[in-house]
């Protein structure tokens, strides 16, 4: 008999490169529909995340300053309950620094 709940799960990054990792992870292992995947500020802070990354790293010598950074990257969607040690797995393989849900 097959468990046909579901759960949210959360990823927080601290690089939008990173989050963005982590979407194509849930899509491409674990079949997760792209449109059922959220990006947004893991606080009231509008931010690209808290570090640099990617073409924000370096610009003329030094990290870039035109976009917003001070505040963490949240990747959530709903999953069957028996992906979540799966999804877990991906979103720190992406590069999350703290991932819930059960």
């Amino acid at each position: 008999m097959s468990d046909d709940s579901t759960t949210t799960i959360r990823g927080t990054f601290e690089a939008r490169a990173a989050a963005e990792l982590s979407v194509e992870h849930l899509v491409e292992r674990h079949g997760i529909s792209r449109p059922d995947i959220f990006i947004q500020p893991a606080s009231d802070e509008n931010t690209a995340g808290s570090g640099p990354s990617g073409g924000d790293a370096e610009h003329d010598g030094g990290a870039r300053r035109d976009g917003a950074l001070g505040g963490e990257i949240e990747v959530s969607t709903d999953i069957a309950a028996e992906q979540v040690a799966a999804v877990q797995r991906s979103l720190r393989e992406a590069g999350a620094i703290r991932v819930s849900g059960k």
